[in-house]
This record gives C-alpha cells, sequence and structure tokens, in this order.
C-alpha cells in the first residue's frame, strides 16, 4: 500500500484558528473572529511560558566577563538562566613554553536574591562561581559573583529559556515550536475563544485541553535516567 513518503505536516495561523473555532462548534467568519483569535493565541503562549521549561525554547549562548562588572542584562527574548558554566582555557606549561589545550567549564551555582542579599563582601574580586537572576519588566539581569577580577579571562556558558516567538499579523505564519505541540495548541486556543463565544463549552474545552498539555509536556520532558539517593541524585 503506497504512502506518502513525507514528514513535513504543519498548520499555519489560519488553519490553527479556523480548527480551533470548529473545536468550539463555530466557525471564524470575520476579520474580528481572526483578530481576537490571534490575541488569545499570544495569551497562550504566555501562559505556556509560565506554566515552566519547554525543552524547544532552551538555547546556548556565551557571555565574555568584564573585570570589575557584576550585572549582565540580558535581550528581552530571554526569559530565564537555568544552567551556566564558567569556561576557561586550559593552560599548560612545557619546556617551550606555555600553551592552550582547549577549554574546561565550572559549574556555576544558581542563587536566589536573598542569599545575595546575605553576602558581605558584594564587591569582592575573585573568580565568579555563582550567578543570580534579576527579573525586570523588559529583561533579566544576569549577576555573577565573585566579580571578575581579570578583564576577558572569563567566559560564562549559559543555558536560557527563550520567549515564544509573537504570533504576528500574517495569517500564513507557522508558530516557533514542535509540529507535536498542534494538537494542544488548537485544544488550547478553542478553550479561550469558548470563554469569549461559547461559554457552555468550556468546561469540555478545559478538559481536552489538560490532557493535550500532559501528553505534550510529557513528550517534552528531559528522559535522561538518574539515580535518587540520600543527599541528591545522579545522572546514570
Amino acid at each position: 500500500m503506497a504512502t506518502s513518503g513525507t514528514y513535513d505536516f504543519n498548520l499555519d495561523i489560519a488553519e490553527i484558528v479556523e480548527e480551533a473555532y470548529e473545536l468550539c462548534g463555530l466557525e471564524a467568519r470575520v476579520g474580528y473572529d481572526y483578530r481576537t483569535a490571534r490575541r488569545s493565541l499570544n495569551l497562550l503562549m504566555l501562559e505556556w511560558q509560565n506554566r515552566g521549561l519547554n525543552l524547544w525554547t532552551v538555547k546556548n549562548d556565551t557571555l565574555t566577563l568584564i573585570a570589575g562588572q557584576s550585572a549582565y542584562p540580558l535581550s528581552a527574548e530571554r526569559v530565564d538562566v537555568i544552567e551556566a558554566q564558567l569556561r576557561q582555557p586550559q593552560v599548560s606549561t612545557t619546556g617551550c613554553g606555555t600553551s592552550t589545550s582547549g577549554d574546561f567549564d565550572i559549574h556555576m551555582k544558581p542563587i536566589s536574591v536573598s542569599n545575595y542579599a546575605r553576602i558581605s563582601h558584594k564587591q569582592l574580586l575573585g573568580r565568579p562561581i555563582q550567578y543570580w537572576i534579576e527579573k525586570g519588566t523588559d529583561e533579566i539581569t544576569l549577576n555573577v559573583w565573585p566579580v571578575p577580577d581579570r578583564n576577558g579571562a572569563y567566559t560564562m556558558n549559559y543555558y536560557y529559556l527563550q520567549r515564544v516567538q509573537d504570533v504576528g499579523s500574517t495569517a500564513s505564519n507557522t508558530l516557533s515550536m514542535p509540529s507535536r505541540f498542534l494538537p494542544v495548541v488548537t485544544a488550547g486556543l478553542a478553550y479561550y475563544i469558548s470563554m469569549k463565544k461559547a461559554p457552555e463549552k468550556s468546561m469540555g474545552l478545559k478538559s481536552v485541553y489538560d490532557e493535550q498539555w500532559n501528553l505534550a509536556a510529557d513528550s517534552d520532558r528531559n528522559k535522561a535516567s538518574f539515580f535518587v539517593k540520600p543527599g541528591g541524585y545522579r545522572n546514570l
């Protein structure tokens, strides 16, 4: 039996809106129906950001630390830092002098603002080993401690959560997410639309949305094995 042989199914914004309206038992007939659906879709993306870690939004970058500078504002699409390492060149001494043989990373410990507030010598110069995240209205600021003591000698390698891209106004756009999230995005949008246009169906659509979210979130979790023991855990 013949099959398509393709693996690129996706839905654009217009098709997602149409599917969501149909799940509500409605039809998107006028321009305002699409406009209110796009607004709900943007709010849905922000809700997902608040739900926690989505692995497909995890990105990696590096930051050159400057001597005497402890605070580093990050660009607006970066909503949190989840892991960081201090990267330094591996220097070896031989009979002919010194040479570098790659980099080595030192884990940096995240701390809360309360822990940072308890540090008595906040301007201590040294090798940074801790960081805390200051969240503002438009951007986050990454703060390191101790304050770097050498200009350009330290590089911070970090993993951050990237904000989900806005839906945009073009109906032919697609969403910046894996296609496996299409069932939950259509179910979520249907639930949002139902609260405005078909409240009698909201309870049922909320159950469908929750079920689809659990399936999608489970498929997107980190499945690395780990061993639990008193005092902590370690990856296998």
